[in-house]
């Protein structure tokens, strides 16, 4: 598929969603993101509740109705008793790419210890690449820059919009 990408940044996270607590992980994700893609791209940034439910129908929606080529979720992943951000990904998605979370928990491990704690990875729904994520900024970078290089291949292999990165920031990596 070609044309203008369409990247969803979705806030798993109570407070934020009720209100009560800003939304840092969304703004950090998009941020990053933006600096990093170099072509075209919608995006859209939402929030939810914590939970299985509320994720799997976020990820619905953001796939199956808009049209998502790319998502990535903020929040969710840590052992808490609401953290059920993974197992909403995987009541939507086809198939799992375990790739992605080995080398974003390698990456975090090199900056703190509990990166082990965290249950982020990558699974794909259709032509949608879901991403998950730690919540807070500093790990988002971290996580994002141990694994983006992949992500555009990942994208034209599943069939989703075509995108490009700014080398100067991460160098898209494409087999010849």
């Amino acid at each position: 598929m070609s044309g203008l990408a369409r990247i969803a940044v979705l806030t798993v996270s109570d407070r934020a969603a009720r209100g009560e607590y800003p939304d840092r992980g969304g703004p950090a994700a998009e941020e990053w993101l933006r600096a990093v893609i170099a072509s075209p791209a919608e995006y859209r940034r939402e929030i939810v509740a914590d939970g299985a439910d509320s994720v799997a129908a976020a990820l619905r929606t953001l796939a199956d109705d808009w049209g998502a080529d790319f998502i990535a979720v903020t929040g969710g992943t840590g052992p808490a008793p609401r953290d059920r951000t993974p197992e909403g990904v995987s009541a939507v998605a086809d198939f799992d790419l375990p790739g992605f979370g080995e080398a974003m928990r390698g990456a975090s491990l090199a900056e703190v210890p509990t990166a082990i704690l965290s249950r982020q990875g990558a699974a794909v729904r259709g032509r949608t690449l879901i991403v998950t994520l730690p919540g807070k900024p500093a790990a988002i970078a971290t996580c994002l820059g141990a694994v983006f290089a992949a992500v555009p291949y990942c994208l034209d292999l599943i069939g989703a919009a075509h995108i490009e990165t700014d080398p100067g920031r991460c160098r898209a990596f494409r087999p010849g």
